[in-house]
C-alpha cells in the first residue's frame, strides 16, 4: 500500500444518518430522485470495509450491465477515489475463479454483479450487502440474497438497499409494511449538493428540483414526493414487473422475430426487436430508444447489432412494423434493405389486446413479455429530464386522458413511444389478418 494519506469527505444527514446508525438484518431507503439514496449506500460499504478487515460486501443489481453506469460510477468517483489512488483500494476484474471485485489492502473486498448472473455472487458468502434499486428484483431474489449474510466479520449481518417507490402493492413496500423490513425515508433535504444547512436550494438544487417539478402523474408523486402510489386511471393495470418481465434468456433461433419502430427525433425514436414463441408468447428483448438521432443513423445502428459483414447472427425479421411516416418509412427501407409494413392504429381494439396479452388467465400464463436489460443504449438527455428511458419505464405512468375532467377512451398522449409500438406489435398478430410467413 503506498504511503500517502488522503482524507474523503463525506456527512451523511437525515435518513442517510440513520442507516449508518441502523443494524437491522434489511434496510430500504426510499424516496424521490436525487435524495443521495446510492451514495449513502456506498459509503457505508466502503467504511465497513475500511473497519472490519476480511469484511465480504456485495454490490448487485438485477442486471450487471446495469451497474456500470450507475452505482460503480458513484463509487469510482465520489466514494473511494482517495482509496484508489494512495492504494488502499484496487480494482480487480475478475476470472473463471472469481467475481470482479474491490479489493482492500486489510484483506476486505467488495463484490460487484446482477442477479443475472447470479452463480457468480451467489456462491460466497458476505457480511453486507448493497442492493441498487431493489425495486427491480423479485422476492425470491432478495431473499436468495438474504441466505448468503454468514461471513461473520461484522458485529452485525446487513442487507441494504435503496429505490424510488413503485405501487404500494409492491412486495418490497409489502415487505417493509409486514416489518420484515426496516424503511427509512429518504428526502432531498438529506443530499448537501441539493439543499444547504440553513434548508435552501443550491444552484443546482434549484435547476434539479425544476425538472421533477415538471413531471405529471404518478412520476411526478413517486420521483419528486416519494410517494408509494399507483397511477390514477392507469390503462394496463393487469402488469406486474414480478411477471411480465423476465431474465435474459438464449432465444432458440426458430422463434419467430419482428421488429416495430415509433418515429421521433424530438421525442424518442423507438425500435423494438420482438420474438416469438412456439405457443405465440411474445418477447420484447431488444429496444433502441433514442432521441436527436437520425433515421439512417437509428438503421445502422440495428445493423450493427443483428449482424456483421452483412452475416446475420440473428433471424431476419418476418415484418417491420412501423407508424405511417411516409418519408421517414421510406429512409428506414433505403438503410435497413428491407422493406416495412403499416402498423394497425386502431387505438381502442389494441389496447384491448395488449391488456389480454397481459392477463394471467392461459394455462401459460400472460402471452407478453419484457426481457430485463432490452435497452441497447441509455439516452443521457433522458436521464437528466428523468424521462422514461425504455418501455417498462412507460407502463407505469401511461394513463387515460382525463383532460376537461372527463376521461376519454384514449391514453394521454405523453411519454407513449414504447406502449405505441407495443400495441403496434400486438395488433399486428392479434388483429389484423394474419399474413403470408415471408423473409425479407
Amino acid at each position: 500500500m503506498a504511503g500517502n494519506v488522503l482524507t474523503h469527505h463525506y456527512k451523511p444527514l437525515g435518513a442517510a444518518r440513520k442507516l449508518f446508525e441502523c443494524r437491522a438484518s434489511e434496510v430500504l431507503l426510499s424516496g424521490p430522485a436525487g435524495t443521495g439514496k446510492s451514495r449513502a449506500c456506498l459509503e457505508k460499504l466502503h467504511i465497513a470495509a475500511l473497519k472490519y478487515p476480511g469484511m465480504r460486501g456485495l454490490i448487485v443489481r438485477k442486471t450487471a450491465t446495469s451497474l456500470t453506469s450507475t452505482a460503480l460510477v458513484t463509487f469510482r468517483q465520489h466514494v473511494i477515489p482517495e482509496a484508489l489512488m494512495n492504494g488502499t483500494v484496487v480494482w480487480y476484474g475478475g476470472s473463471a475463479q472469481e467475481a470482479a471485485q474491490y479489493r482492500y489492502a486489510n484483506g476486505s473486498t467488495i463484490t460487484v454483479g446482477g442477479m443475472d448472473k447470479a452463480t457468480r455472487i451467489m456462491s460466497s458468502e458476505y457480511d453486507l450487502i448493497y442492493v441498487q434499486e431493489a425495486i427491480e428484483l423479485t422476492d425470491d431474489d432478495w431473499e436468495a440474497l438474504t441466505t448468503r449474510l454468514r461471513n461473520g466479520r461484522l458485529p452485525y449481518q446487513q442487507i441494504i438497499s435503496d429505490t424510488n417507490p413503485s405501487t404500494p402493492t409492491h412486495w418490497l413496500r409489502q415487505r417493509c409494511t409486514s416489518g420484515k423490513t426496516l424503511m427509512l425515508e429518504s428526502r432531498h433535504e438529506d443530499n448537501p449538493v441539493l439543499v444547504d444547512e440553513s434548508g435552501e436550494l443550491t444552484p443546482a438544487g434549484q435547476a434539479y428540483i425544476g425538472k421533477l417539478d415538471n413531471l405529471s402523474g404518478v412520476r411526478f408523486q413517486r420521483l419528486r414526493n416519494g410517494a408509494w402510489v399507483a397511477a390514477e386511471g392507469i390503462i394496463y393495470d393487469e402488469w406486474d414487473p414480478v411477471h411480465h418481465m423476465v431474465d435474459k434468456f438464449d432465444i432458440p433461433s426458430d422463434w419467430a422475430r419482428f421488429w416495430v419502430v415509433d418515429f421521433g427525433y424530438t421525442n424518442p425514436f423507438v425500435l423494438q426487436r420482438w420474438a416469438e414463441d412456439g405457443d405465440g408468447r411474445l418477447f420484447l428483448y431488444a429496444e433502441q430508444y433514442m432521441t436527436k438521432r437520425l433515421v439512417e443513423d437509428h438503421a445502422r445502428d440495428v445493423l450493427k447489432q443483428v449482424s456483421a459483414n452483412g452475416v446475420w447472427f440473428e433471424p431476419k425479421p418476418q415484418a417491420i412494423i412501423c407508424d405511417h411516416d411516409a418519408e421517414d418509412r421510406a429512409t428506414l427501407e433505403r438503410h435497413l434493405g428491407m422493406s416495412t409494413v403499416p402498423a394497425h392504429k386502431a387505438v381502442s381494439e389494441g389496447l384491448q389486446a395488449v391488456s389480454s396479452r397481459l392477463r394471467p388467465t392461459s394455462p401459460r400464463g400472460a402471452k407478453l413479455f419484457i426481457v430485463r436489460g432490452a435497452l441497447v443504449e441509455r439516452d443521457p438527455d433522458l436521464v437528466d429530464s428523468r424521462k422514461p428511458m425504455c418501455t417498462e419505464e412507460e407502463v407505469p405512468g401511461y394513463v387515460w386522458d382525463t383532460t376537461g375532467g372527463k376521461t376519454k377512451e384514449q391514453p394521454l398522449k405523453v411519454d407513449d413511444h414504447g406502449m405505441d409500438c407495443m400495441r403496434y406489435m400486438v395488433a399486428y398478430r392479434d388483429l389484423a389478418a394474419r399474413p403470408r410467413v415471408r423473409w425479407l
